[in-house]
Parts: structure tokens; sequence; C-alpha cells
């Protein structure tokens, strides 16, 4: 069972970096115009000019934060680090989940405000996954 939760959380380490890639929405200002795929690199790209402060806690929640605890876990299951590290790993997958939240509570208010079309893009359901296998994985190494 540690062999397999080793493997699974070592996927995470390819699959995480494929969603920051893939795209999250297709975001258009009139219906009839071409939509823009919006992903976790270029939403960051884009608002580095505008607000770096912003861009960092996003690279911070969407980038830092799953890596972080991908090694963390990586290193407590092949017993280079102490099982206490889980405790960690806990912390930095909320952080991780916070960014899911907030990426999805902006499609809901941009649907609402109407003015432009927002579609929902295999990138999210992609980014989702990975953190969602990525708590599931601590929380059955805790387990352990």
């Amino acid at each position: 069972m540690r062999r397999a939760l080793f493997i699974a959380n070592l996927a995470l380490l390819i699959l995480f970096p494929m969603s920051w890639a893939a795209p999250l929405a297709r975001a258009g200002v009139l219906p009839f115009f071409g939509l823009s795929e919006i992903s976790v690199l270029s939403g960051i790209r884009s608002l580095w000019s505008s607000d770096p402060l912003l861009a960092g806690v996003v690279a911070l929640f969407a980038l830092v934060a799953p890596l972080a605890k991908t090694l963390t876990l990586a290193a407590v299951l092949s017993h280079k680090a102490h099982p206490r590290w889980l405790r960690l790993t806990g912390f930095l997958g909320r952080l991780a989940m916070a960014d899911v939240f907030l990426i999805a509570l902006y499609i809901v208010l941009s649907k609402g405000i109407g003015i432009g079309r927002v579609e929902t893009a295999w990138g999210l359901y992609l980014f989702t996954t990975c953190v969602l296998a990525s708590l599931a994985i601590s929380a059955l190494a805790k387990r352990r």
C-alpha cells in the first residue's frame, strides 16, 4: 500500500505541471468572437504586469504549495523524512484547495455579470483532480 501511495504521489509531479499549463477556462467579451484560453501560468503572467503581489499569492497557492506538498509527502513515504512532516502536508493541501475554490468563484462571478462569456475547460478538472488526489494520498499516508 505504501508503495502504491508513493507511485501515485510521484505521478502528481508530472500531472501538476500539466494542469498549470492546461486551459482552466475560456473567456471572451462578446459571444460571437473567439474565446481566449486561460491557464494558471497565463493567469500568473497576466497578473504579474498589473499586480505582482497578487501574482505572487496565486503562484504560492497554485504552484508552490502543491509542489511542496508532493515533495514532502514523497520524502515521508520514502522514509527520508520523519512522519511528523505529514502535518505540514495538510496545511499545504488546504492552500492548494483554496486556489481551486478561488478559480471556481471567479468563473461563477464572471458568468453572473453577463458581460462576456466564460466556459470551464478541462484543465480546471485536471487541476482539481490533482489537488483532491493529493489530499487523499496524504490522508491515506496519515492512516498508515
